[in-house]
């Protein structure tokens, strides 16, 4: 695993908690820590958001290869 799947990883993690405060909470973290109320976007929220979508379609398109990575490495370590 490299630096930019980290990376990914940690901005998918940021989209999920988001999306899950919006449906328990209809509280929308993005848009507070930009000072937006909930459902408001500006030029930074959506960088924020296309970040969070392209680091979701880099993790699918990485997947095969992340999951097979950890379970060769299991592998050797056995």
């Amino acid at each position: 695993m490299n630096k930019i799947d980290l990376v990914a990883g940690a901005l998918v993690i940021v989209g999920a908690v988001n999306w899950g405060l919006v449906a328990v909470a209809e509280f929308d973290l993005v848009a507070t820590l930009v000072g937006l109320e909930f459902g408001e976007t500006n030029a930074l929220s959506r960088v924020v958001y296309g970040l969070v979508g392209v680091s979701g379609l880099w993790l699918a398109a990485r997947s095969s290869t992340l999951l097979s990575g950890a379970s060769h490495r299991d592998q050797v370590a056995a």
